[in-house]
């Protein structure tokens, strides 16, 4: 069943905008026997980088590294990819793109969820005088820090299609969560300065924007009650906000109703006219349940102590990195460090070979350079890299390393 009501306005080749919607940072090489559309490609390419993967083990919001069924990164990505191909099928979207958005928007977030980000946001304010958020970071992650082999055997950036790259940095944020409608200029995305600034270019980035609040907010009340963090009463709270918007029986706010509703009543709801929309009853539910969620499970004690936690496993690593700065004889003192702490030293040193205009560089790299080693800044900078790219349990493992006689 479909819609269809957006699309005229979808990224088809005969929308206005589809040159700027498919252009890359630089052109990208072609197999004669490709089947795939530009914004396929894009989804494959990120499939297969190494920093997709490392999202089945990032925190979502609880760490679980031993609980199979609580939300981790990969899984928020993929329901985020699920809701959004419905909406974007039954209005008419293009779900190549969303598809591809929705599978990337996380690429490069912090280890340890927003408690690994808070930590590199300081970081990179003291040191660098900048700012860190991760929308911003997820696209650094998709532009400069990702590659993949190309058919000649290279390393090269993934170069994904501006309308991806446009809807990976604009897919968070409260700018209009209803009625949200797509900005009118194209522009250098690295122009925003902060969360939130401006709405996607696509109405598929829109989508996504919104699909992103609607796979985050049901999913974090399972992992609560499964986890059983929250009291009897504050249930009984979650309970009565269903009778009060009507939406629910006693017993029946559960992830999938509540995916379910949402994306039926923004079907609905949404036009070229209106924008993307929940009708005024669900956005009430859906800023009630967020503010639930705020005040008894992202501000719970037990995430406060994980927190701590968190700050003192990638402090350490930072601290560690940052002593062994020589300048260009970096690389020489990270071979001394590999004495003591192999597993970061090495790895680290790997990292600084691919991305840093050093002699261990080969021409396999042809990737962009990214950090001077005769810049301290640019050092500070790999280093924020570096820890952003980890999974939480390889920044775990550093962790004992640096700890352990």
């Amino acid at each position: 069943m479909q819609s269809g009501l957006f699309s005229k306005v979808s990224a088809h080749e005969k929308n206005p905008n589809w040159e700027q919607q498919v252009r890359r940072i630089t052109p990208i090489y072609k197999k004669a026997d490709d089947i795939r559309s530009q914004f396929a490609r894009d989804y494959t390419r990120i499939l297969h980088s190494t920093a997709y993967r490392r999202l089945k083990n990032k925190t979502q919001v609880f760490f679980a590294a031993r609980h199979d069924h609580i939300c981790t990164r990969i899984e928020h990505v993929n329901h985020v990819a699920s809701v959004s191909y419905t909406i974007a099928r039954f209005l008419g979207l293009n779900t190549e793109l969303t598809n591809a958005i929705a599978i990337g928007h996380d690429l490069g977030h912090a280890p340890f969820g927003h408690a690994g980000e808070e930590f590199l946001k300081e970081i990179v304010k003291q040191e660098l005088g900048a700012t860190f958020w991760h929308e911003r970071n997820s696209l650094r992650f998709v532009d400069k820090c990702e590659t993949l082999t190309d058919n000649e055997g290279l390393e090269r950036n993934l170069n994904l299609t501006y309308a991806v790259r446009d809807g990976i940095v604009c897919h968070c944020g409260e700018v209009d969560e209803n009625s949200i409608f797509p900005r009118a200029e194209a522009f250098d995305l690295y122009c925003i300065e902060k969360s939130s600034q401006c709405a996607p270019f696509t109405w598929e980035g829109c989508v996504v924007k919104i699909s992103d609040k609607i796979s985050y907010l049901g999913r974090d009340i399972e992992d609560a009650l499964l986890l059983k963090i929250l009291t009897d009463s504050e249930i009984r709270e979650l309970v009565n906000i269903g009778r009060q918007f009507g939406a629910f029986e006693a017993n029946e706010i559960t992830n999938t109703l509540l995916m379910h509703d949402f994306i039926i009543d923004l079907c609905k709801t949404s036009s070229p006219d209106r924008g993307i929309a929940f009708s005024p009853q669900y956005l009430d539910l859906i800023n009630a349940l967020k503010a639930f969620n705020y005040r008894y499970i992202y501000r719970h004690e037990r995430l406060n102590i994980y927190k701590q936690y968190a700050q003192l496993v990638v402090e350490s690593i930072y601290q560690t990195l940052k002593s062994a700065y020589r300048g260009t004889e970096t690389p020489a003192e990270l071979e001394r460090y590999a004495v003591i702490y192999p597993v970061l030293a090495h790895n680290f040193r790997e990292w600084l070979a691919k991305y840093a205009r050093t002699e261990e560089r080969t021409a396999k790299y042809q990737n962009e350079v990214l950090y001077c080693l005769e810049k301290r800044q640019d050092y500070i900078q790999a280093i924020v890299d570096y820890i952003s790219a980890m999974s939480d349990n390889f920044a775990i493992t550093l962790f004992n390393e640096i700890t352990t006689f």
